[in-house]
């Protein structure tokens, strides 16, 4: 075998340190790496600092921060003083090593193994348990805040009478210290213990005393100070009592004290309580008497009690005393526990009574007037009609619109009317050519509003628009239109540098511009753009000939990410909507403050309860949750984001809210005063979508307030699923002016209806005023049914819509072809002791790309109707004609062209559409069928010869369309299509879907 050393039988083989040139470029590559990866940790940090900077919220970045970095520090050097002093000590009181027997001497060679390296291995030790409890310590800055700066509610819970403040902001916060100490504690223990017996103060296999009299005294202090912070638990455990989520067969899911509670496991804290502290002295005393005997006993003692006491005893209690006579033993805390619900989710207020469910009015006419005054009935549904916006008024394809639009109020001639509105977008799928350039310089903002009367469409089916074409003109008036803060806006732009952008484009070509807000993070230093180039990967930022003197990032653009981001303690609502409030586009957020901790309150999970078919198909539209299960919610916050300059404002608007005084303390200066609140901007506020679904989930429970009721789940309600969609969501509530039952007039509210538990029959009507700035706002009204009479609800409406032999017919001949028919909102209107059921039917047909409002489904008391227009429908279901029924609205004149093709090939489609009518009145569905195919050959033909004229023309129809989407030269949207069919206005009927 060769010699490593070199000899006779072999070469000499030199072991070796490296050279010093590997050394040095290992430590220089080492150093390298270090750096890089600070100035990855530095670039996010400072990038987050500019941006803070950039919205003027630099002080919720730097509270955050001070705050995360003082509990890291605090808790983790506390951790690791702990566990260090405990390896210390044991080591400290090791015992003299005399006779080594085979267990000591196979921990000599571990001893004698550490020794040269033990301070090391004590700080790596004590550093690593310091930075885990410090990174857990650092996420509980929200409990510490609000415990730092908590107000009280001035509320009182029921049972130990203390201020609603103790549960929801201290008692968090001794949860945490009382987890950091057991966790503390039991390191410590394990640590001490292994020191102890790496150093022979505890033997497993040697004879003789297992353990030092300085080891056990030790480790009895330890376990003492375990089973002490037992007893404090145990104390703590009595008030979450109050606060404990448990489930009751009685009612699902419940929170605070019943019977067994107060008689059982409250007396068994207390005694467990008194038990762990008399074992936590008596392992106190072996530091005296050096002895494990009492102390094992009482230990002992004290886990058989917890069996008896804390699990036995109670469920003895339950199942002989409670059981037997159930709603007499629960019936007062369930009274605590209805008080509390109601007051925590702002349902205390609640209006219920009774609503007979038909109408006893003998006259027919005057049930028809009232349909015309009862509701400004839409239908324009905003979740369907986002496609026909986006045909008929995208303008060029890098535009795009929200595929759910929003309705609001907008004031014309001194009235308000119910508005359809959405943004132009930018889109950056639909760019010509995608490059670094065009995604982040060139194309960076959308552009104006695009808004339509929601209770009315033209003669063709489409919306009217009353704010159209681009730039955007209309009723709105003058505006900033230049959005660069959206929904649909989810990457970064660089703006105002060198670079212009492209603003909009006409019939002159494009128009470029350049930004001029305040918006964003300057680029021109060279540092922030290392710092940006890291943060989004991506080199180019640091020597791009494009960014220069001026140049800004835009980034966390969307709404409810910049609000989440400026105010971490609130919850978001799913649904943002914008506004155009004193010349420029804003976008308003709802923002919750919610708790966990309020006594008696039953607990809710945000994520589900906000869930309905619209947040099924556009997740975007989902609740951002701080917390997912809370017992406490307001709508503390209304906040906007304007879409030019991104500033974030928040408002107080629940000035009695205790949880946002809180935070108001914690963040001073971050949230503005009611008062601020301009009456521009009032007057497009509205109640939040997510607190109302939240409010009528809980009032399938909690509309009752007799707990013998309650308890007997008699009238215990549900959301019905959604009739119009597949997807088994619950329907989602809608937006609409109406006048209830009293009234004297309309007010925009929120409904929803509510059927029996398992049933599709109709419970109740539920509706809140939405109207901000009213006496009126935010009261919940429920309309409820009498449980003797079946009323339909919205899925026995659907089904009956849907079996009506005449209407399915007229349903398969819309189907006709490759068309589509799709169902919009069925709303829900209470008129005079019955329920005005109304739903438009839109047809999506041919080459078509969007839908048409083409019929209206009408029911009210058995009776049905399937028209044209709402006006038609009404007469027939109430066989009589409206005395006050205004002119039919956006009725367009039939299309005309100045080419002769054009013109033929319309008139073609005219005589069509009348035959087409014609057959409809006879009920000849054969002849109707050959008619609606004679109009599409028509159209067909002058879509074509309108093409042909725009290519030789050089332009393109499809962009010289006025706000109507009525194409300049003479075509209707830039192509004719069935949904361009002419309208019959010289005549006395009406093309499908007007109204």
């Amino acid at each position: 075998m060769p010699d490593r050393g070199g000899g006779p039988t072999g070469p000499r083989i030199r072991v070796g340190r490296p050279s010093r040139r590997v050394r040095t470029l290992l430590m220089t590559l080492g150093l390298l790496a270090v750096l890089a990866m600070a100035f990855v940790m530095f670039a996010g940090f400072w990038t987050d600092w500019l941006w803070y900077r950039s919205v003027h919220y630099s002080s919720v970045f730097t509270t955050t921060l001070w705050t995360k970095i003082g509990l890291f520090f605090v808790f983790g050097l506390l951790m690791a003083a702990a566990v260090g002093f405990n390896i210390w000590l044991a080591h400290r009181l090791r015992p003299p090593l005399s006779a080594m027997s085979m267990e000591q001497q196979s921990l000599d060679r571990y001893r004698m193994g550490i020794a040269p390296y033990k301070r090391w291995l004590l700080l790596a030790i004590t550093s690593l348990v310091g930075l885990i409890a410090g990174a857990s310590a650092s996420g509980q800055w929200r409990t510490w805040l609000m415990w730092v700066n908590g107000v009280p509610f001035h509320q009182k819970d029921p049972q130990f009478h203390l201020d609603v403040s103790f549960y929801a902001f201290d008692l968090p916060w001794y949860r945490f210290l009382l987890g950091f100490g057991f966790a503390a504690a039991v390191l410590s223990l394990i640590a001490a213990a292994l020191t102890h017996y790496l150093y022979g103060g505890l033997r497993i296999t040697s004879p003789g005393a297992r353990a030092t009299a300085a080891a056990t005294g030790h480790l009895s202090v330890l376990l003492g100070v375990f089973v002490a912070l037992k007893a404090v638990a145990y104390w703590l455990d009595r008030y979450g009592l109050a606060v404990k989520s448990s489930d009751f067969k009685a009612t699902g899911n419940w929170t605070g004290l019943r019977y067994v509670d107060a008689n059982a496991y409250l007396p068994a804290k207390t005694i467990l309580f008194c038990i762990a502290v008399i074992c936590a002295l008596l392992f106190f005393a072996t530091l005296w008497r050096r002895t494990w005997q009492l102390p094992v006993i009482g230990f002992g003692l004290m886990v058989l009690s917890a069996v008896l006491i804390g699990g036995l005893y109670p469920a003895i209690v339950q199942k002989f005393q409670v059981e037997p006579n159930e709603q007499a033993k629960e019936a007062p805390y369930v009274e605590k526990n209805l008080k509390a619900t109601r007051d925590a989710y702002g349902i205390a207020g609640t209006d219920v009574q009774d609503y007979a469910g038909a109408s006893d009015t003998k006259d027919k006419a005057e049930l028809r007037d009232d349909a015309d005054t009862v509701a400004s009935i839409r239908l324009m549904d905003p979740n369907i009609v986002s496609p026909t916006f986006q045909q008929l008024q995208q303008v060029r394809n890098y535009y795009g619109f929200p595929s759910n639009l929003d309705v609001d109020r907008y004031t014309k001639d001194g009235k308000d009317q119910d508005t359809v509105i959405g943004l132009r977008e930018l889109n950056l799928a639909g760019i010509p050519k995608s490059n670094w350039i065009n995604d982040h310089f060139r194309y960076t903002h959308g552009y104006g509003v695009v808004a339509s009367k929601g209770t009315t469409a033209d003669s063709e089916g489409r919306p009217v628009f009353t704010e159209y074409d681009l730039p955007s003109k209309g009723d709105l008036g003058a505006y900033q239109q230049q959005i660069y803060y959206g929904e649909k806006t989810t990457q970064y732009s660089i703006v105002g540098g060198p670079q212009k952008e492209i603003d909009y484009s006409d019939d002159s070509g494009e128009k470029t511009t350049s930004y001029k807000g305040k918006s964003g993070i300057s680029l021109s230093s060279p540092v922030n753009r290392a710092a940006y180039a890291v943060a989004f990967g991506e080199p180019q930022i640091m020597y791009s000939g494009a960014i220069g003197e001026g140049s800004r990032i835009l980034y966390n653009r969307t709404p409810k990410e910049r609000v989440e981001a400026v105010a971490p303690w609130l919850t978001i609502d799913g649904d943002a909507y914008p506004a155009v409030v004193d010349g420029k586009i804003q976008w308003i957020v709802d923002a919750y403050t919610t708790t966990n901790g309020y006594p008696y309150a039953s607990r809710t999970t945000l994520g589900d309860t906000t869930a309905d078919s619209l947040t099924a198909a556009n997740n975007q539209r989902a609740v951002v949750a701080q917390q997912n299960q809370v017992n406490y919610i307001r709508n503390s916050v209304k906040a906007t984001v304007d879409a030019y300059t991104g500033a974030v404002k928040l408002y107080q608007w629940d000035t009695q809210d205790p949880v946002l005084k809180t935070w108001m303390k914690a963040f001073p200066d971050t949230v503005e005063s009611k008062k601020s609140i301009s009456p521009e901007l009032m007057a497009h506020l509205r109640y939040p979508q997510d607190l109302f679904k939240v409010q009528r989930e809980l009032l399938t429970r909690y509309h009752v307030k007799d707990a013998q009721t309650f308890l007997s789940g008699s009238e215990v309600w549900q959301v019905p699923d959604d009739p119009t969609n597949k997807s088994g969501s619950a329907v989602p509530p809608y937006y609409l002016s109406m006048k209830l039952p009293g009234d004297s007039s309309q007010a925009f509210s929120l409904t929803t209806t509510m059927t029996p538990n398992g049933r599709d029959n109709l419970s109740a009507f539920v509706s809140v005023n939405a109207e901000a700035g009213t006496p009126g706002y935010g009261k919940i009204s429920i309309l409820k049914l009498p449980t003797g009479r079946t009323v339909d609800g919205p899925k026995r409406v659907q089904s009956q819509f849907n079996s009506e032999p005449s209407i399915a017919e007229s349903i398969r001949l819309l189907r006709g072809g490759d068309s589509e028919v799709e169902y919009g909102n069925l709303l829900t209107v209470p008129l005079d002791g019955g329920l005005l059921y109304v739903e438009p039917v839109y047809v999506r047909g041919g080459d078509l790309k969007y839908p048409l409002l083409r019929k209206v489904l009408v029911t009210y008391g058995g009776n049905t109707a399937f028209e044209d227009t709402l006006g038609q429908a009404l007469n027939k279901v109430f066989g009589a004609e409206s005395s006050t029924e205004p002119p039919d609205e956006g009725t367009t004149k039939p299309p005309t062209s100045s080419n002769p093709t054009v013109q033929a090939a319309l008139a073609d489609a005219q005589k069509a559409f009348d035959q087409g009518q014609e057959a409809l009145k006879k009920g000849d569905w054969t002849a109707y069928g050959e008619a609606q195919k004679d109009l599409e050959d028509a159209l067909k033909r002058a879509e074509d010869a309108q093409a042909k004229a725009d290519k030789a023309a050089g332009g393109s129809g499809a962009d010289k369309t006025d706000g109507k989407g009525t194409d300049k030269s003479g075509g209707t949207g830039g192509s004719p299509s069935p949904s361009s069919s002419p309208s019959s206005s010289p005549s006395s009927e009406k093309s499908p879907g007007s109204s």
